[in-house]
């Protein structure tokens, strides 16, 4: 990976994280995702499943929505989906079908992350890079969920 596209990688996984601090902000599980298209931000979500009351109200969902309302086209092969947490099955489906050009992820989901299922799930022209600020963005998530705990004993 070269040094531009690495600094442009941490640049928009930032702006990811500041979605996802929103989700924890208010009480969501915090994962944050934006939809990039030559270099500009076409598309922002973050999980409102609580707020909305919508099981499929996920990061990645509002932002690829976003994105392609902005487009006005449902394929986004020339996007990167930049998101704080591995995408989930429900996402990866979303992701395929929406022919996301490339994925750049935090941390990884060993539980509910789509590779637990198949790496069949993801595209095959579709490139993922992993890692990405994937402390920061484990963190948030072992943050809201500590507090969670905390909250429930009381």
């Amino acid at each position: 990976m070269s040094n531009k596209i690495s600094k442009e990688h941490y640049k928009f996984m930032q702006v990811a994280l500041a979605e996802a601090q929103k989700a924890f902000d208010e009480d969501e599980i915090p994962v944050g995702a934006i939809v990039v298209a030559n270099g500009k931000v076409i598309g922002k979500g973050y999980n409102q499943t609580e707020k909305l009351n919508d099981p499929t109200a996920h990061a990645e969902m509002l932002a690829i929505t976003a994105a392609t309302n902005y487009l006005g086209s449902r394929h986004l092969s020339d996007c990167t989906l930049y998101v704080t947490l591995e995408p989930c099955a429900m996402c990866a489906g979303a992701i395929f079908w929406a022919q996301v050009g490339e994925i750049v992820y935090g941390a990884a989901d060993d539980k509910r992350g789509f590779r637990a299922y198949s790496d069949k799930l993801a595209h095959p022209r579709s490139k993922y890079i992993t890692g990405i600020l994937e402390e920061e963005c484990h963190d948030l998530l072992m943050s809201f969920f500590k507090r969670l705990r905390e909250k429930r004993k009381k």
